[in-house]
């Protein structure tokens, strides 16, 4: 199975670069925001309307060595809706995939094809 995470390119090479990917939420919130397919477009367009230079990593749990929980959004934690959550850092070689995310003229996103 695999779960998303939307990144700036920049972000990413410097991960790359050290061997894993540990953003300002990992130290902040304590865990990475994923996000599942069906999910991904609304994060997007909620998050970063109009970010440039946006990637979409493409990562497969089963090579994610921190744990993984399904829970809500810390700003709507009674939605009933489930997010991925990594609690520790992503290794460079959970990420199977890394696909090209522009947004259009007016800021918000298309699911690239394919991404899967």
């Amino acid at each position: 199975m695999n779960i998303f995470h939307i990144v700036s390119k920049k972000d990413w090479e410097v991960a790359c670069k050290k061997g894993q990917y540990a953003p300002a939420s990992l130290s902040k919130e304590g865990f990475i925001h994923c996000s599942k397919t069906d999910q991904l477009l609304s994060v997007a367009n909620s998050f970063y309307k109009g970010q440039k230079d946006l990637i979409i990593l493409r990562i497969n749990i089963e090579k994610v060595k921190s744990e993984i929980k399904l829970e809500p959004p810390l700003e709507a934690p009674m939605s009933g809706i489930l997010f991925p959550h990594i609690y520790g850092a992503l290794e460079i070689e959970a990420v199977e995939a890394e696909v090209e995310f522009p947004c259009k003229t007016d800021g918000s996103f298309e699911l690239p094809s394919p991404l899967i």
